[in-house]
């Protein structure tokens, strides 16, 4: 049986999909959320969550983390587009630069920064399947830079209570880098 083909809805902020089934939906187009200190992001889905895999394109000006330092026990990746990022993976710090790939197997601690003199973008992949054995851990590293906790917790709400909470909006030009 074939699989069908989502309805994609119109919101204030731009286009999602509405429902199960394939689409196809340019990152400039969909809804974006604004995560303040944390840069910017869109993740193509609609009111449900993917079930099975995550997936974002982050935008990061230079210091700006794109998340809190953890480990968690499903894979995710990492594509660096466009710019320059900042790994700090087990401790190591890394310089990434565009069409690096960064793989993290479950259990790895990491964090990526924006870093260089503009912003990145970044493509973020990870397996769903719960928040078991996510851990967000205290590292020396990703404090320095922002993105790190004092005190090590399982609680993603302890995590980020020093961010405000993200707001939906709508794709701005200029933050995706022309296609040649």
């Amino acid at each position: 049986m074939a699989a069908p083909e989502a309805r994609l809805r119109t919101t204030r902020f731009g286009l999602v999909p509405d429902g199960d089934g394939w689409f196809v939906l340019n990152a400039a187009e969909t809804r974006w959320r604004d995560y303040g200190p944390l840069g910017v992001g869109c993740d193509f889905e609609g009111k449900r969550p993917f079930r099975q895999l995550g997936i974002n394109v982050n935008v990061l000006e230079p210091g700006q983390p794109l998340g809190m330092y953890h480990r968690e026990n499903h894979q995710e990746g990492f594509l660096v587009l466009a710019g320059e990022c900042l790994l700090i993976v087990e401790g190591e710090e890394r310089t990434l630069r565009a069409w690096d790939f960064v793989h993290c197997p479950g259990g790895t601690a990491h964090v990526i920064v924006g870093a260089g003199d503009g912003p990145s973008v970044v493509l973020a992949v990870g397996a769903r399947g719960g928040r078991k054995g996510l851990v967000y851990l205290r590292e020396p590293g990703a404090l320095a830079r922002g993105a790190g906790v004092t005190q090590e917790t399982t609680r993603p709400a302890e995590a980020y209570r020093p961010f405000p909470r993200p707001v939906r909006c709508a794709y701005r030009p200029g933050w995706l880098p022309p296609l040649a």
